[in-house]
């Protein structure tokens, strides 16, 4: 009971428009203050910045920082040639770039935000001109940045190990497969949509433009094998892969293609900070409500009541499924992660669910969350840049939403789909 309360008190303040972390931070010192009194207020500092510190959030801020710097640095524009000089001649072409560029960038920035970001200001308008509707296009670029999440390097799998004590990089294997399937479904789905709307196809496929093409983008495909190859092939941690990414990000953007300047370092630089401070409040004021959480024994509590219902994981997962779906409605995903998994994790420990299997679950259901009014921070993005209404995009965007849902099913019934790579790999 005291569980719910405590939610309905946070979302009660996210409603009415106070920022997650404050909320978090409020309901957590009032509840203290009401069980323990002012005599637990002096420990209050010393738990926000253990909360903030632990080595493996470090890669957080490296990723974005490495994201933002690939953005100024013409990567983006070089993925996209080679993404329409492969795949552009297949009816609605663009579409296929845009989910094929976003496969591509997925692999360097672990932020689907930051995809949309950078791809949809150069591909949505593009598609507008082309005569695809603008909720059609909005729909097709949201959902493709939504895989940023899924294929490794993810910024909520590296907040999840945190939460659940687990590996990082089993994490990310377990992301390849099932990302790599939502990518190929997405394109079905964008084939059919372009049969729909009789929507043209781009240039004739040719080789000499893919081997321009990728000769042009070869030191921004180098990133992807750098960073993944040395995490996967255990030179690094993910922490030093994040910062193994800033220093080839850096490399390629000032010496190869000479297009990164102070000024737009600059801009790379504070666009990080703040994406990394916003991250960074949550996880500190997360951790003032989980030690109460503790302290008071709520995830015990929680694993009992669940484990009277059923001790079946089937359905303990699919209770989970429906619980992180309506979670991803109205939470930003690490908001999520850091207020819902230290809770659940004695249920999912206790029915014998893995905690790499249950993190890939929890990845996909906050990626499709992305895409649910009335938060969707990615849908939003999207739908701005497109100067197009929600729900107009929303109508079309069910749809992709279907393909992500089909992916989430079969990772979650087939655990082979996700653990598979990570079984051969580390077993």
């Amino acid at each position: 009971m005291s569980i719910l309360l405590l939610f309905a008190c946070v979302l009660a303040l996210v409603v009415i428009d106070v920022p997650i972390a404050v909320s978090l931070g409020i309901v957590a010192l009032v509840a203290m203050l009401v069980t323990h009194g002012s005599g637990s207020l002096p420990n209050l500092p010393i738990v926000l910045y253990n909360g903030a510190t632990s080595f493996p959030l470090i890669a957080i801020p490296l990723f974005i920082l490495a994201g933002a710097i690939m953005n100024a640095s013409g990567i983006s524009r070089r993925l996209i040639a080679l993404a329409s000089a492969v795949i552009g001649f297949v009816r609605g072409g663009l579409a296929m770039v845009s989910i094929g560029a976003s496969l591509f960038f997925a692999e360097i920035s672990g932020s689907a935000v930051a995809d949309v970001s950078a791809l949809g200001s150069i591909l949505i308008p593009a598609m507008k001109v082309k005569g695809y509707p603008a909720p059609v296009a909005a729909a097709i670029m949201s959902s493709a940045a939504t895989l940023a999440v899924i294929i490794p390097p993810s910024i909520p799998m590296i907040l999840y190990a945190v939460m659940a004590e687990t590996s990082v990089v089993k994490l990310f294997v377990a992301g390849i497969v099932p990302g790599f399937a939502g990518g190929f479904g997405l394109m079905g789905m964008a084939y059919y949509f372009a049969r729909r709307y009789n929507l043209p196809r781009e240039e004739a496929f040719a080789w000499s433009r893919v081997t321009r093409t990728l000769r042009e983008a070869f030191w921004a495909l180098t990133l992807p094998l750098i960073i993944l190859g040395a995490i996967f092939g255990g030179v690094v941690t993910a922490t030093e892969g994040a910062a193994l990414a800033v220093i080839a990000a850096l490399f390629i953007g000032l010496v190869v293609y000479r297009e990164l300047d102070m000024k737009h370092l600059k801009a790379a630089m504070i666009e990080g900070g703040v994406q990394t401070a916003v991250v960074m409040m949550l996880v500190a004021a997360s951790a003032l409500l989980g030690t109460y959480l503790t302290e008071i024994q709520a995830p015990q509590q929680l694993a009992r009541s669940i484990t009277e219902m059923t001790t079946n994981k089937w359905l303990v997962l699919a209770l989970l499924n429906v619980l992180f779906l309506l979670l991803g409605m109205f939470l930003h995903s690490a908001a999520a992660i850091i207020l819902v998994v230290p809770v659940v994790m004695p249920v999912v420990r206790a029915v014998g669910i893995d905690p790499v299997h249950f993190g890939l679950i929890v990845t996909i259901n906050l990626g499709i969350g992305q895409q649910t009014p009335p938060v969707a921070s990615v849908l939003m993005v999207a739908c701005s840049i497109a100067k197009a209404s929600v729900w107009e995009v929303t109508k079309v965007n069910i749809y992709f939403i279907g393909v992500l849902l089909a992916v989430l099913l079969v990772v979650t019934y087939v655990p082979v789909t996700g653990l598979g790579l990570v079984e051969y790999f580390y077993k």
